[in-house]
């Protein structure tokens, strides 16, 4: 593992790097050299992401974890269009921990800058240097992670190229077998052929083509695509259809057993003693009583391993346990609320972005608003789990749910004292992801259960309760919000938020020797404030980054999603005052944006914003850019006995090159019943350090018979791919809000729109 003062320097290298190549970070750089792929008989590297088989079938390096959102299927359709070959004949494995294949695009996303600084023809020196060396830092870092959206972005070049580059050494080896020009060469549906009849498939190429290097590769033109572009079935679907599928909860080994805990019920709390752990160890399939400690930024229990789950849950629930409290002062929601609204108020923190003087046209008319979000649980359908197995003296080996394989590794390490190079991560399907299994406390404690039966595969599941009690939250958040407005002109909006940092918290988990005695400003807590595409000549959006000892973790969206609701509903308060149509202010607001206006304008066609809608519905509008991508959405809704019924709800998505867009789609219409949950029930309140939190009854998600139709439309772009799975979230709960004050006449500044009954 690259050390913290590594990998500072390396970033700090880049100073005198700038002129190499902004980005060299990149693609040529990160096919490796076929040597990272392990080889079985008969099989031959061409880089690092492809090796191929005697029968000609590819095999592909997959490093990103596949949660439903349609990785699985999306990635090899980049190779699989390079190499002209069919989809089916591509067969993922699973990469290696080799930093070939860290995310790169995730970490250069996570830098705060403005996305009009981004989109200039010519970016300034100073962001070219700063991405390229967060790239190169990244690249060095070598972190596998499956999050920010980023999958398909990271992949682009890389995979593509990769696949690019071993057709070319196939049509080399082909070329010099045959002795004909290479230019003379065709490759189609998996096979190499010449005009003079000579033909193989690429198994039969493949030792030949072994470690040559074509020059001068570059991945097929737009107009040559084939695959790109079109939506072939979704590699994962029949597996999960005919139940074949393996989830992290699936596992079954010879001779496993398993394991529950009893955690502290107050969060970062330790244990103290076991009043009767003889007892329990003498209960009916009762194997083993192992204390744990707070792993990975988790909490302190007791596990019991035993025979069956149900035995060691059984047996988890007659432990007397004495238990260490939490360091340092208890929080309790509401005391946190009032504190962040207090710090939203005033003038304290880090200025993400500011431009412009604070308007003082005489007539000018000030409008402010204070709004505010909670915690939220990810709640994930398949519950946290992991399954270890330990061969003393020092051998481990891990099956989980994870979007971090390598770090879950390296907390593996940290909680037994297992060198990492002697501990083997197997990735399964993950049955929901969100962020939350972007930690690794799961896997750090069936690590260390697993040392208390030797040689026996033990699996570790926690329960629904202990999954939304010991989960690592939604920041809770709070903004005040000024406007300065002028005869239906806004002239200036002013930001000022305060909620806690979620990086440096997660930093702090999963890779501890990266975290510094001194948080740096945090994008993910800003994003979605200062990043807006609305044009006032003055703007200036501050976050004050506060701790307030609830743990916190990546939730999907991250501060998207609760910053788009502070935003776009702060919109429509503007455009009432103005006493403008919120669709015509916006697009006064987006004059010098011409993909948002394109991506609002399309959603309000599609959604008949202008046209009557039936006597108790009403609609309402909001538009949010996050992860590199543009979403507009129109919510149509009405209210049954006081409560709101969502009818309808028009997406449009400008997402870049799209790949499949079936998944595009999928992914739309996922997020927005996700973000529908949140928006109507999501809270998570606590009292004393102890969650308030049980099970679905006090945290519902929105059911099949009150899930709105959805309708999504894809722009035409030319631009490279961004991010899919996070940025239909946003938008939904403004938009929702913005429909229910047409209805109501009362402006909804609070999250959740409803309050959850037990």
């Amino acid at each position: 593992m690259m050390k913290r003062r590594a990998f500072l320097l390396s970033a700090g290298a880049a100073s005198g790097a700038l002129l190499v190549g902004c980005m060299s970070s990149a693609p040529a750089s990160r096919l490796g050299s076929g040597r990272e792929l392990p080889v079985g008989p008969g099989e031959v590297a061409l880089n690092g992401w492809i090796k191929v088989q005697p029968d000609g079938t590819v095999l592909l390096a997959m490093p990103r974890s596949e949660m439903g959102q349609g990785v699985h299927t999306a990635l090899p359709m980049l190779v699989a269009e390079e190499l002209d070959m069919p989809l089916d004949r591509i067969t993922l494995v699973s990469a290696g921990p080799e930093r070939l294949y860290g995310n790169v695009a995730m970490f250069v996303a996570s830098l705060p800058i403005h996305p009009r600084a981004l989109d200039a023809p010519e970016p300034s020196a100073g962001i070219r240097l700063t991405r390229w060396a967060v790239g190169h830092a990244a690249a060095q870092l070598g972190v596998n992670a499956t999050g920010g959206s980023s999958s398909v972005a990271d992949a682009w070049d890389t995979m593509r190229l990769a696949g690019a580059t071993a057709r070319a050494a196939l049509v080399l080896a082909a070329a010099e077998t045959w002795g004909v020009p290479p230019a003379s060469v065709v490759v189609s549906a998996g096979r190499v052929s010449h005009a003079s009849g000579r033909s193989a498939h690429f198994g039969e190429l493949a030792a030949r083509a072994a470690g040559k290097v074509p020059r001068e590769v570059q991945p097929k033109p737009a107009a040559d695509w084939k695959l790109i572009g079109t939506s072939p079935p979704r590699r994962d679907v029949p597996a999960k259809v005919d139940g074949t599928a393996q989830f992290g909860i699936d596992i079954r080994l010879p001779d496993q057993c398993y394991a529950a805990i009893q955690f502290n019920p107050q969060r970062g709390g330790a244990v103290a003693s076991v009043r009767n752990e003889a007892a329990v160890r003498a209960r009916p399939g009762v194997l083993a009583v192992v204390t744990l400690p707070p792993l990975s930024g988790g909490t302190g229990g007791v596990a019991v391993v035993a025979a069956s789950w149900w035995q060691a849950k059984a047996a988890a629930q007659q432990l007397e346990v004495q238990w260490a409290p939490a360091e340092g002062p208890l929080p309790s929601t509401d005391a946190i609320a009032e504190q962040l609204r207090l710090r939203a108020r005033g003038d304290a923190g880090t200025t993400f972005h500011s431009r412009g003087d604070r308007p003082t046209d005489a007539g000018a008319t000030l409008v402010e608003a204070e709004y505010s979000a909670p915690y939220l649980a990810h709640a994930t359908l398949e519950p946290m789990n992991a399954t270890a197995r330990y061969t003393a003296p020092d051998r481990l080996e891990l099956w989980l749910p994870t979007q971090v394989p390598g770090l879950a590794r390296s907390a593996a390490a940290r909680a037994t004292g297992l060198d990492a190079d002697n501990i083997a991560v197997n990735t399964t399907l993950l049955g929901g992801g969100f962020g939350r299994r972007l930690d690794v406390d799961v896997a750090a404690q069936a690590a260390r259960i697993a040392q208390s039966v030797p040689g026996r595969p033990v699996q570790l599941v926690w329960t629904r309760e202990q999954d939304f009690q010991h989960d690592f939250y939604r920041p809770a958040q709070a903004a005040t919000l000024r406007a300065w407005v002028k005869d239906q002109r806004v002239l200036g909006l002013e930001v000022q938020s305060a909620g806690d940092a979620v990086t440096p918290r997660w930093l702090a988990r999963t890779l501890p020797w990266l975290a510094g005695p001194v948080d740096l400003p945090d994008r993910s807590t800003a994003e979605g404030l200062f990043d807006l595409p609305y044009n006032m000549p003055y703007q200036r959006m501050r976050h004050d980054a506060t701790r307030s000892g609830v743990p916190v973790g990546y939730w999907r969206s991250v501060g998207h999603s609760h910053n788009a609701f502070f935003t776009e509903s702060f919109i429509d308060e503007l455009a009432e005052r103005v006493k403008m149509d919120p669709l015509a202010l916006r697009l006064q607001l987006l004059a010098d944006s011409p993909r948002h206006r394109a991506v609002l304008q399309r959603c309000a066609q599609e959604a008949g914003w202008q046209t009557p809608l039936p006597a108790g519905r009403a609609r309402g509008l909001a538009l949010h850019a996050s992860f590199g991508s543009v979403v507009a959405q129109v919510v149509e809704v009405s209210l049954r006995n006081g409560r709101p019924q969502v009818h309808r709800v028009v997406c449009v998505i400008d997402c870049g090159q799209v790949v499949h867009p079936g998944i595009v789609t999928q992914q739309m219409e996922g997020a927005i019943v996700f973000g529908l949950t949140a928006a109507l029930y999501g809270k998570v309140g606590v009292q004393d350090g102890v969650v308030q939190l049980g099970n679905f009854p006090t945290q519902p998600l929105v059911p099949m018979a009150e899930a709105p139709q959805v309708q999504t439309h894809i722009m035409a772009s030319g631009r490279e791919p961004s991010g899919v799975g996070e940025p239909g979230v946003p938008p939904l709960a403004p938009a929702l809000a913005s429909a229910l004050y047409a209805l109501t006449s009362k402006r909804l500044r609070a999250l959740p729109l409803l309050t959850p009954t037990a």
